[in-house]
């Protein structure tokens, strides 16, 4: 378990790369619909060699269908949907990334989790330093479009949701079924986004095929899995700044993979905001009231 937070950054930081990758061959949200029933199969064929009962009681259903509506259809969907409509993925990161600070403040009262300074002062840190990783994407795209902005606030919306939903509510349901039938809801949502917005359009290109490939096994499968098992593990607060280190990984991945440069501001970002996520999920650290 030591080893399934790095993990489950280094995948879900490439998440940005597979939508630049495949968006240019295929509409948002069709994209999101094949990509999330390829998944659903997929853990499906899993759970029946594995002899896993598919089978969940309609309060496990019915929590399924929230985080599929709020962590898949509007997270995804919100980050897919602006990205192809022109924001960078660098202030898409950016925005998303206010959801530890949304996830840890709401948690304090409905999850009764208690929060030490030094853990406030980490999500401040975190937040600092993505903030200082991302800047030079803010100074080249000054102006959003509202369908920009609307996007994204779903998807950030739907991500601070979500982790609270999972944390409160789906710890007892089954990972596997359960993830099984949040694709499925989450599909017939893409699909009837499509529809709503005539964006059927799909070109499988070799970059499309290796994009949806990668986001389905890597993200859809191995991410989100280990996100789920975080949750259920350990505190909302804990698991959410996480998501602190997925921009910095990404400027990263970056510079090792596309020769990027890191500026000293870079850095200096990457190094506040490992020290924040630090901060916040020392084990020692974390109090719950009685």
């Amino acid at each position: 378990m030591n080893f399934a937070p790095i993990v489950f950054v280094a995948l879900w930081s490439t998440g940005f790369v597979g939508a630049k990758y495949g968006l240019p061959y295929a509409d948002p949200f069709i994209f999101l619909s094949i990509r999330v029933a390829i998944a659903a199969g997929l853990l499906a064929a899993y759970a029946i060699a594995t002899k896993q009962s598919l089978r969940l009681g309609r309060a496990d259903i019915k929590v399924s269908a929230y985080v599929g509506a709020t962590l898949h259809f509007a997270y995804l969907g919100g980050v897919f949907y602006a990205i192809s409509k022109g924001m960078p993925a660098g202030i898409s990161a950016t925005v998303t990334s206010l959801q530890p600070i949304l996830v840890s403040l709401i948690a304090v009262k409905l999850l009764g989790e208690k929060l030490s300074m030094r853990q406030y002062l980490g999500l401040i840190f975190g937040f600092v330093g993505v903030v200082l990783v991302l800047s030079p994407a803010f100074a080249k795209h000054p102006t959003l479009t509202w369908s920009e902005i609307i996007a994204m606030a779903c998807a950030l919306a739907g991500s601070t949701t979500a982790t609270l939903i999972q944390k409160k509510s789906g710890g007892k349901t089954p990972l596997v079924p359960g993830t099984i039938y949040q694709y499925i809801f989450a599909s017939i949502f893409f699909l009837l986004a499509a529809g709503v917005t005539g964006g059927f359009h799909i070109q499988w290109t070799g970059k499309f095929i290796f994009a949806i490939s990668w986001l389905v096994l890597a993200l859809s499968v191995g991410a989100i899995l280990i996100l789920l098992t975080l949750l259920k593990h350990g505190s909302a607060s804990q698991v959410s700044s996480l998501l602190y280190l997925v921009p910095p990984a990404t400027a990263l991945e970056s510079y090792l993979f596309f020769h990027e440069k890191l500026t000293r501001i870079d850095l200096l970002g990457i190094a506040l905001t490992a020290i924040g996520v630090y901060l916040v999920i020392r084990k020692t650290s974390i109090k719950r009231s009685a």
